[in-house]
């Protein structure tokens, strides 16, 4: 094919490109700015040239040229900024430039040898023909072309035609769906290449996914054949047809109603474990010697190098197992009254979990007894997607289907002689418990008879499952076990705490804190004095057997003492002379970066044991404990330390909370960092594609916001937010005396109410402003302007926010604020504006009622859960619509929403009847 840019410009990119591969960072960033200056000066003529290379150029070359036009063709314009429009390289192409890359793309399709590089080709045709039709511009002669490529005789090609049908489905779309399903089911029965079925199989998901209701009730048929792909693979490729179907199954789950029986038929046999383990996992071999059955399944765990084969052969059934358990978690989830209906089909998903989840590696004692639990790399090895799964079942099904097939194994998989079959039961407990809570609660006696044995169990790591196990229940059924069942639970935990092994002892610390979080302090007190003196001894290095305890067992102990003394309140004062000095000496002296963790535990645990004791009690240590954070606070600052900022920050808050207005003389010491810490803004970086994303940094995490992809760094929020915290601390504690900061903390407060970054900060700063009004008020030092400012950006807000729960607290800090000002502040401009906006989230809400209304195939709990929301920030409107006028006209409109909601249960029978 003749070149289309001239020999110059060939030769020149030649250079630069073979410059961006070199390692030499100096010569790629001039090879990086080379690139950027000619696209900003002669776009097409460089993005043509890198079009030509891709069928005029060497193996590699061709390959890397199509992987840079992809990625340079819809990146934002040279020297423009990222929300101007988002203009884009391809915009700025006259139209025989397009036309000229179109053709040398559709030549690189046609006639490109090899595959690998063919694949390329096609990514950046998809990501081409996409951009170019989303912007009017349909591309006819690739439409037909990829018809034709489905016909040839080349394996490689047909694979490509389905990959480019799969990755743009707009192809197809104006297509008679008769025509359309017809090429598909010649790709799905392709009796020559296993490739060109799968690429077949995830054009029919995309197109069956971008189908209308129209097109899709005329597509049904499409299923037979997709779901004949299956049964003849071999396990190397099952897999990837597995994954690729299962999209479909969250996004079309009514596809698959036809077909369960013969999926479960199906499945069912993937997802069991290979070697036949008889009746259930624990009948089947209740003592040593007496069946087959054995974990893991495949062997004695015993192998020999050259069974290498079968190692590979054992991975690829597993890997093909995960794969179609979660198919059918996945159609679960997305339909549960279709697996409900389904006779087997929960037996079988739960079953499959709870074989998964003993299949644990046998002799590693050793290692995971020594292992810190955060760096335990044992952890790889866990059975987590069995676990996970059975949750998620759970979660979907709730306990009247998930409870009956649980138990039919659980008792006797505790029973059982494999210690890694007892773990299994205790875990399997804690996993469903979420989801069977209003269920299990029922008999909750007996699951706690089956479970408070186990603290007892021979094997250390089923003792371990065994507090994972009832801190998990402790947390699902919260209050619930913890008013029943206090006696036996407490008589296993505390014993535990004094397990010989630091990873059991410490988990059963661990343990206590979700069982104190649901706990009346009358019921707790009764055991504080035995529960103090061992988490002591395991605090204190100096113990009786002179070993050194080991750092995540002192973290833990001063986390647990933490909660026990919040939850105990007055009367752990008795326990705070024997505590408060050991944690000073950690602040005094765990200065070194391994000792970063711990002394922000002993931070946090001072000053919840400050606030449970009273002032009274804490202010003889009150100076040294400030001094000591002061100190602190003053220290060079270690990058690596993560955890201080936010745990200085609400430590101090603690403190003040302890304090109460003696804490005012501190504040020149806390509030510049404070205040700081409030003001910082969000470091954000800005994504033009997934492709730049590449592996989250740690610290980092991505979302989607305006059609870009941005990637936050959470440690400068998470400290924002909790600086936020703290001011609201400080002002509800010390009133008046705050007023030095009120100007300074309003101003920060106002434009935090659209810090979209993190729900926090919003929040908090919404309940920040009526304080300082209050603030102001008592100091006298709240001015009209401050008022009327304040009010102004609440009504914006209001005006434009689209999340109901959020919407709730705007109302509540107006009417909040209307409290302390009086209704004369709100002037009546603003008070017009205000119902404005009241009205336009009043039609808001009333159309997303509407819409919901006609989609009755939608999950009813889910809609029940968003109405919820919704009914919190209607009630909150009306509120405020009473303080305005108690006959407010607004008012009938707030009811006439509030009759549009969603009909939910009649009752909590009717609702439990239904999980």
């Amino acid at each position: 094919m003749e070149a289309v840019v001239p020999h110059e410009i060939t030769t020149e990119l030649t250079q630069i490109l073979a410059n961006l591969v070199l390692g030499d960072n100096k010569i790629r960033s001039n090879a990086e700015q080379a690139v950027n200056d000619r696209l900003a000066q002669t776009p097409d003529l460089y993005l043509l040239a890198l079009a030509q290379f891709s069928i005029a150029a060497d193996t590699e070359m061709r390959s890397f040229s199509l992987v840079l036009l992809r990625r340079l063709l819809f990146r934002a314009a040279p020297g423009q900024q990222p929300r101007e429009g988002r203009l884009t390289l391809y915009d700025q192409l006259p139209a025989h430039a397009l036309t000229t890359l179109e053709r040398l793309l559709l030549h690189s399709l046609s006639h490109e040898p090899l595959d690998a590089v063919r694949r390329k080709t096609v990514d950046t045709v998809c990501d081409l023909a996409n951009n170019s039709m989303s912007r009017g511009r349909p591309w006819h002669a690739l439409q037909a072309q990829t018809f034709t490529m489905t016909q040839t005789g080349e394996a490689g090609f047909r694979e490509c035609a389905y990959r480019l049908f799969s990755g743009c489905p707009n192809l197809v779309m104006d297509l008679q769906t008769d025509a359309v399903l017809t090429v598909f089911r010649k790709g799905l029965q392709d009796s020559q290449s296993v490739e060109v079925r799968l690429a077949a199989l995830r054009a029919s998901v995309s197109y069956l996914t971008a189908c209308d209701q129209l097109q899709l009730s005329h597509s049904l048929s499409l299923l037979y054949p997709m779901l004949d792909t299956l049964p003849s693979l071999p396990n190397i490729h099952l897999k990837s047809f597995l994954s690729s179907l299962t999209p479909l199954c969250s996004s079309h789950p009514n596809l698959f109603v036809p077909h369960m029986d013969a999926l479960l038929s199906f499945l069912r046999g993937l997802i069991m474990p290979s070697v036949d383990s008889g009746p259930t996992p624990t009948v089947a071999k209740p003592f040593p010697g007496t069946s087959s059955f054995t974990f893991p399944p495949g062997g004695s765990g015993s192998r020999t190098p050259d069974d290498n084969d079968e190692v590979t052969e054992d991975e690829e059934k597993e890997l093909v197992r995960k794969a179609a358990l979660e198919f059918m978690v996945s159609l679960t989830e997305a339909k549960p009254a279709l697996a409900k209906r389904s006779e087997g089909w929960t037996a079988a998903m739960v079953r499959a979990s709870l074989e998964g989840m003993g299949e644990l590696p046998e002799d590693t004692l050793d290692s995971w007894l020594e292992a810190d639990p955060s760096e335990d790399a044992q952890d790889e090895n866990y059975p987590h997607v069995y676990e996970q799964s059975l949750d998620r079942v759970a979660c979907a099904l709730g306990g009247k289907a998930v409870l009956p097939p649980a138990f039919q194994y659980i008792p006797s998989m505790l029973a059982n002689y494999d210690w890694r079959l007892r773990h299994a039961g205790l875990m399997a407990i804690a996993a469903i418990a979420e989801g069977t809570s209003k269920v299990m609660q029922m008999e909750l006696g007996k699951v706690v008879d089956l479970v408070t044995p186990m603290f007892k169990d021979a094997h250390p790591r089923v003792r371990y499952a065994a507090c994972q196990c009832v801190g998990q229940l402790c947390t699902d059924l919260e209050e619930i076990i913890q008013d029943r069942y206090h006696e036996q639970l407490f008589a296993a935990l505390i014993p535990t705490l004094e397990a010989p092994e630091p990873r059991v002892h410490s988990h059963a610390a661990a343990a206590l804190i979700n069982f104190c979080e649901g706990v009346e302090r009358d019921t707790l007190v009764p055991y504080l004095d035995p529960i103090v003196e061992r988490l002591l001894k395991m605090l204190n290095p100096g113990a009786e057997d002179g070993k050194v305890v080991k750092g995540y067992v002192q973290e833990q102990a001063i986390t647990t003492l933490a909660m026990v003394a919040d939850a105990s309140e007055a009367t752990f004062a008795k326990h705070y002379a024997s505590i408060m000095p050991l944690l000073l000496n950690v602040l005094r002296n765990a200065n070194s970066s391994d000792h970063y963790k711990l002394r922000a535990k002993a931070m946090e645990c001072a000053g919840l044991i400050a606030i449970a004791v009273g002032r009274n009690v804490f202010r003889a240590d009150a100076n040294t404990l400030i001094e000591l954070l002061i100190k602190i606070q003053n220290s060079p600052v270690d990058p690596s330390d993560t955890m201080l900022p936010t745990f200085l920050i609400a430590t101090w808050a603690k403190i003040c909370q302890a304090l109460g207005t003696e804490f005012e003389p501190f504040l020149p010491v806390v509030m510049p960092p404070l205040l700081n810490a409030a003001s910082a803004k969000a470091d954000v970086s800005i994504y033009d594609d997934e492709d730049d994303v590449g592996e989250t940094r740690e610290g980092w995490e991505t979302i989607s916001m305006d059609g870009q992809i941005v990637g936050i760094r959470t440690s400068t929020i998470d400290e924002k937010c909790q600086a936020f915290d703290t001011l609201v601390v400080y002002c509800a504690t010390l009133g008046g005396r705050f007023a030095p900061y009120l100007a300074q903390s309003l101003e920060l407060s106002l434009p935090a109410l659209k810090f979209y970054f993190h729900d926090g900060v919003r929040e908090a700063a919404s309940r920040l402003i009526p304080l300082l009004f209050s603030c102001g008020k008592q100091s006298g030092t709240l001015t009209s302007q401050m008022v009327a400012a304040s009010f102004l950006q609440l009504i914006n807000t209001i005006r434009a926010e689209t999340d109901p729960s959020f919407l709730s607290s705007l109302y509540r800090a107006l009417a909040d604020g209307l409290r302390v000002v009086g209704i004369p502040a709100l002037t009546p401009d603003l008070q017009a504006t205000l119902i404005e906006a009241t009205k336009h989230q009043l039609q808001t809400l009333a159309d997303k009622r509407k819409r919901r209304a006609e989609s009755p195939e939608d999950d009813r709990e889910e809609l029940a859960l968003l109405e919820e929301v919704e009914e919190f920030a209607l009630e909150d409107m009306e509120k405020l619509l009473k303080i305005l006028d108690g006959q407010h006209p607004l008012l009938v409109a707030v009811s006439s929403v509030r009759d549009l909601g969603f009909n939910q249960w009649d009752s909590e029978e009717e609702r439990d009847s239904d999980g």
